[in-house]
């Protein structure tokens, strides 16, 4: 492919950016985002090899830091709005209100629901006093208009 004669032909450069060694002690600030090998040893270096398989029978490993960058791609900024919005549309979709995305079809599950808006009032108390006048709008807004769904299709 053209796309992989490209990417072989650039040299790249492996910048060590955590804090702490791997043996657990601070690294000195100097060393901090320097380079583990220079750009020309780290072209020449064959890639080290791929971690061995776990047995079939070993207990999960919790994801690390690495994994969720690997899947983190090209996302927008997540700020309060952004998490107050994404804890909004959940909580639409299971009101039944919003397809779910996963099953293609509308599901109502009003306890789910009822938790997410839960949670959402929980925010609310936590952070009173610390938002903006447009985050304290956007978290007041979809809290009363949740609400207000939630009463309508659980009838009380």
């Amino acid at each position: 492919m053209a796309g992989d004669d490209r990417e072989s032909e650039k040299p790249f450069k492996v910048q060590d950016r955590r804090r702490f060694s791997s043996t657990g002690e601070a690294r000195p600030e100097s060393e901090v985002g320097a380079a583990e090998t220079p750009p020309s040893a780290a072209a020449t270096e064959p890639p080290p090899a791929a971690a061995p398989e776990p047995p079939a029978d070993a207990a999960p490993q919790a994801p690390t830091a690495d994994d969720y960058a690997a899947h983190s791609g090209e996302h927008a900024e997540l700020t309060f709005a952004t998490f107050v919005i994404s804890l909004s549309t959940q909580a639409l979709a299971l009101l039944g209100e919003i397809p779910d995305p996963v099953q293609g079809r509308t599901v109502v599950d009003l306890e789910g629901a009822r938790q997410f808006i839960d949670i959402l009032g929980i925010l609310q108390d936590k952070t009173r006093g610390n938002l903006d006048p447009r985050e304290n709008a956007l978290l007041d807004g979809a809290l009363y208009d949740l609400r207000m769904k939630y009463v309508e299709r659980s009838g009380r």
